[in-house]
């Protein structure tokens, strides 16, 4: 029976001891001495808090991200730069070896196509995916190799007036995954760690492919340690429940693209079916007519606690009076509003940008919010994310919406609440509860003036703990 005892830790502005036993806190309070077999931490005055929770992450995609190139702002804002990066990648690469690129927006490069890449570069097969993740894009060489003998692409492969194919693959990953041939699945590891970094104690991965496989592969990670987090699983409706410790299965993710809405009555049925089988829907919505067309379906389909609108991007107040008079929540991303508000300034319409991931609206209106990051594409850092919670401000610091501005108390608890319940309540670090905390270096009086994750100390998953900063904390 493993059994710590944190001394000098901060709860909600009081200095006390915390025992941690079995993977539960078993006790708190101001007087409590070690037992002769216990491990002792001296928190020195750093706040302790329940672990972050990630409610918007795509663990998969975020670990093939670390081996990819970066094509898109902050680390790349213009063709040159883009060109550079993609030649210094390549020539680390053997002669037919696939260039991955991630984050692409049209800011560095216009629309780009097989023709604008094949300038860039043409040594080798490359795909680039776009940072809303809908599209990839090939050069001329890629699509050579992944053409089918068939000579038949998908509906989401995009055609020139000429009919020929312009490169563009619109909501194509699981086609292209066919066509790319056996894959290991990337390690997930180093995700693991740099998500313990940050005091991440449980994610919920919105990946839509998600089934049976995606499942096994996370058990395997979780019970190698490669992955301490608890997760719930988000996939589409034939994702198995999840027989593995520390593994729920959650709602089902349906893509809208309200280029290509589905009929409504179909779409109420699979409302209906997710439900039959205990669990949400979870729309993806960053359109208000994505957005329209989530809440009518779960509205006729009769809404539940269960479900949930990612992003949400875009809310005008009508629509935030209709979510409020729904059961369900919402998670969204604060961090978009620094990373790519000074693309939305310019290709937001100005009516909508008023409403642009809002924060302090939906907490008013009594719709349940949390957070997630969207990693990788946005970071995968909350400290970050909540920062711009509470600031609204872009990467050349202009402000948007100031007036949904939260406190630096409000923007942590986005990060707070139980996987299974986003935004309803917020962990508490209480006798009985699972002990998944952090601990900072700093009281949070100190803290919630920076919200850096520079200032976390250690992590602990089931009283585990996952990671430290490397210095001694012990007697």
């Amino acid at each position: 029976m493993t059994s710590l005892l944190i001394q000098d830790a901060e709860i909600q502005g009081e200095i006390s001891q915390v025992r941690l036993r079995s993977g539960k806190i078993t006790a708190i309070g101001p007087d409590l001495e070690p037992d002769p077999s216990e491990s002792v931490m001296h928190a020195r005055g750093g706040a302790l808090l329940p672990g972050l929770q990630d409610h918007h992450i795509h663990l998969l995609a975020l670990a093939a991200a670390t081996e990819s190139v970066p094509c898109g702002p902050p680390q790349i804002n213009d063709q040159e730069a883009l060109k550079r990066a993609l030649k210094e990648h390549a020539s680390n690469l053997q002669p037919a070896q696939w260039l991955r690129g991630v984050g692409y927006h049209e800011s560095v490069n216009g629309e780009l196509d097989r023709n604008r890449l094949d300038a860039l570069i043409d040594s080798h097969p490359v795909r680039i995916q776009h940072r809303s993740g809908a599209l990839w894009i090939l050069n001329s060489r890629a699509l050579a190799e992944i053409t089918p003998a068939s000579g038949i692409f998908p509906d989401g492969a995009e055609k020139d007036e000429q009919g020929r194919l312009t490169g563009r693959l619109y909501r194509a990953d699981a086609w292209l995954r066919s066509q790319l041939g056996p894959r290991s699945l990337p390690p997930l590891s180093e995700v693991g760690q740099k998500l313990a970094s940050f005091g991440v104690t449980g994610v919920c991965d919105a990946t839509p492919a998600n089934g049976q496989s995606e499942l096994e592969a996370f058990a395997r990670a979780r019970a190698s340690g490669a992955l301490p987090q608890n997760l719930l699983l988000m996939g589409h409706t034939e994702l198995p429940a999840s027989p593995y410790p520390g593994i729920e299965r959650g709602a089902v993710k349906y893509m809208l693209d309200e280029n290509a809405l589905p009929a409504e009555d179909d779409l109420i049925a699979q409302i209906k079916d997710a439900h039959g089988q205990g669990r949400g829907m979870a729309f993806h919505c960053v359109t208000r007519t994505e957005l329209v067309i989530a809440l009518n379906a779960l509205e006729r389909a009769g809404a539940t606690a269960w479900d949930r609108i990612e992003h949400a991007s875009i809310t005008p107040p009508d629509l935030l009076d209709w979510l409020a008079r729904l059961p369900i929540a919402v998670v969204t991303q604060p961090n978009f509003i620094f990373e790519r508000g000074d693309a939305y300034t310019v290709s937001v319409e100005s009516r909508d940008q008023p409403w642009l991931y809002r924060c302090a609206g939906f907490l008013h209106a009594g719709v349940p919010l949390a957070g997630g990051t969207d990693a990788p594409f946005g970071e995968p850092n909350p400290w970050a994310a909540m920062q711009a919670a509470v600031e609204r401000r872009s990467a050349s610091g202009t402000l948007l919406s100031l007036e949904e501005a939260l406190s630096p108390e409000a923007a942590l608890r986005l990060f707070q609440s139980p996987l299974g319940s986003p935004g309803r309540k917020s962990n508490s670090i209480q006798v009985g509860q699972p002990a998944d905390l952090l601990l900072l270096k700093v009281p949070w009086s100190r803290a919630r003036d920076r919200l850096d994750a520079a200032d976390l100390q250690a992590t602990w998953v089931d009283g585990q703990q996952i990671w430290n900063d490397g210095e001694e904390l012990g007697q």
